[in-house]
């Protein structure tokens, strides 16, 4: 059955690693794998079939190992992962219906929340090492560059895949701890995949880039300056799988079956990181020499209420939300 995954997110192949932010149509993507040997397969026909839209991040690798090792067959559900740019896409479509969950960072549904957006998390997905040495994201200078902190980096032009998000949100409350001022960097939209070309270039002084554009930026002689991720809020959660009110009010079990299916894929990917890594080729078009040099993310089983609230507090000192979503109705609990 992994053929089949394979098959199926060759369409998506030139989309690379983007992120649960960026923008685009949702494309066909993956099917169900084979149970995990030794466990019982539901029987034929007892099985629900589901749409969840994912992007080809390194970010989703436990869903992926889940959908193969049976984790959510065993759960009574049949999963088709739908491939998408980004939740731009995939919120639209889990809104309206065509999806029934989707992947998003945890900062587009907080301002989708606040905009009224009947959305809410129902599972995790990637946090933070919380090592600034070793994390997934970096801020990432040019090799000639004199900068060697956050803070070097004030009044500077930096990368950010999309503008009044979870990138800049985190790197101007980086800079504000740092002790420079957040509101002289001059933050520039740009793809993850044109960064480190952009870099390159001179066309920035800086990336907020994520893996693999972190590792493929070093290859080219980049120098990590922060930890974007890792350094301004302890153990950030970047990014969730939600549905609507609707789903959760109508179908509680089906919910309720695929938050614990996720759960234990999130758990599986902890326990078997190289198996993690192992996944990528599946769904996106990442070479193995990057895979073998690029840092995963964790991958808990639950969402750190601390770090959510954080994130909403910095989207209501940037003037993303006009007030911070009780918790209750942020997630499901």
């Amino acid at each position: 059955m992994m053929r089949k995954l394979r098959v199926a997110a060759i369409s998506a192949a030139a989309l690379l690693a983007l992120t649960a932010c960026g923008s685009g149509s949702p494309t066909e993507g993956g099917t169900t794998t084979a149970p995990a040997e030794g466990s019982e397969p539901a029987a034929a026909g007892e099985l629900t079939a589901i749409e969840v839209g994912v992007i080809p991040i390194v970010d989703v690798a436990p869903i992926y190992l889940g959908v193969e090792e049976g984790i959510f067959e065993e759960h009574g559900l049949d999963v088709t992962l739908t491939l998408a740019q980004g939740g731009a896409a995939i919120v639209p479509a889990v809104q309206s219906g065509q999806m029934d969950f989707g992947f998003s960072n945890v900062t587009s549904l907080i301002i989708g929340r606040d905009a009224g957006l009947p959305l809410k998390i129902v599972a995790t997905g990637p946090q933070t090492t919380g090592d600034g040495d070793d994390d997934f994201a970096h801020i990432v200078v040019p090799e000639d560059s004199e900068a060697t902190s956050l803070a070097d980096l004030e009044g500077k032009r930096i990368a950010v895949n999309t503008l009044n998000n979870i990138n800049d949100s985190v790197i101007s409350e980086g800079m504000r701890q740092e002790g420079g001022d957040p509101e002289s960097i001059e933050y520039v939209e740009m793809p993850f995949p044109e960064m480190v070309a952009q870099l390159e270039a001179g066309n920035v002084d800086a990336i907020g880039a994520v893996e693999p554009f972190v590792t493929l930026a070093e290859a080219s002689g980049g120098q990590r300056v922060y930890g974007q991720y890792a350094e301004p809020v302890p153990d950030l959660s970047i990014a969730a799988y939600f549905t609507t009110d609707e789903k959760i009010e109508q179908d509680p079990e089906l919910v309720e079956a695929f938050t614990a299916a996720m759960k234990e894929s999130q758990q599986f990917a902890t326990d078997n990181p190289d198996m993690a890594k192992a996944v990528l080729p599946s769904y996106t078009s990442l070479e193995q020499d990057v895979i073998d040099e690029l840092t995963m993310p964790r991958f808990p089983q639950e969402h750190d209420i601390a770090s959510l609230e954080k994130i909403a507090e910095l989207s209501l000192d940037s003037g993303l939300i006009d007030a911070i979503p009780a918790t209750e109705d942020l997630i499901v609990q």
